[in-house]
Formats: structure tokens, C-alpha cells, sequence
């Protein structure tokens, strides 16, 4: 009586076959480590050397870095390309992504508009000021 396949121990590494997940190894691990380090610390050695003075140009350093750093999480860590589960993790990333993007955007606007056309401004504001000591 031989034994179901899943229970055999008589296959090798190489008998799974293309099972269609990323086998990582210690050096992409290790990879994924480093760059995530380096990563991180340039842009906190930026900030806390003052090395831009600017805080807009550095806010767009820290999301260019951010945005590299879940790259490399992704690929290093997750181990997600177009190939792992027959590209549907790269769809749902794609469609994860568009509806943040969506949300972000969206909410930015909306903020934007109503502090715009809610906030008194100049002479709004001295109008609104002496109406409220009026009525007390």
C-alpha cells in the first residue's frame, strides 16, 4: 500500500513544481533588510541634519523615500510580482491603490473647497467679529 502523494516524504525540493510562489532566499532577505535601512536612515539623516531647509522639498523626500521603501517591502518581504497567484495580487494592489488615491484626492479637494468658501477672510472676518459682540 503506497501512501497519498501529501503524505510521501520521498520528493525532493524540485517535485513541487511551478507552484507559483516565490521561493526567497536569505540573500533577498538580507537585500530587502539593507534597503530598507538605507532607506529610512537617509531620510532621517536629511531632517535631522537640516540638510534642506525647505520643509516642502523635504516633505517630497520623505514621500519619494516612503514610496521606495513599501516598493521594496512588496518585493522583498511580500514577495509580490506579476507572476505570484497568477497576477491577482498585482491586480488587487493596483486596485487597492487607485481607490486610496481616489480617497486622498477626494478628501484633499472637499478640505480645500470648504476652507475656502467657509472661512471668513479680511473684511468677512471683522463683520462676523462686531455681529457677535452686537447680539451679546
Amino acid at each position: 500500500m503506497s501512501l497519498p502523494h501529501e503524505l510521501s516524504h520521498e520528493h525532493g525540493h524540485d517535485a513541487h513544481g511551478d507552484d507559483g510562489i516565490p521561493h526567497a532566499s536569505l540573500r533577498d532577505y538580507v537585500t530587502g533588510f539593507v534597503l530598507s535601512v538605507l532607506l529610512t536612515a537617509v531620510p532621517f539623516g536629511l531632517v535631522m541634519g537640516g540638510a534642506v531647509a525647505n520643509p516642502a522639498v523635504i516633505a517630497g523626500v520623505i514621500l519619494v523615500f516612503a514610496a521606495l521603501q513599501v516598493v521594496v517591502h512588496m518585493v522583498y518581504f511580500l514577495h509580490m510580482n506579476p507572476r505570484s497567484e497568477g497576477g491577482w495580487n498585482l491586480l488587487a494592489l493596483l486596485f487597492t491603490a487607485v481607490l486610496v488615491i481616489i480617497v486622498l484626492a477626494g478628501s484633499l479637494w472637499v478640505m480645500h473647497h470648504m476652507n475656502t468658501n467657509m472661512m471668513p477672510t479680511g473684511h468677512d472676518a471683522h463683520a462676523v467679529h462686531a455681529a457677535s459682540q452686537s447680539v451679546l
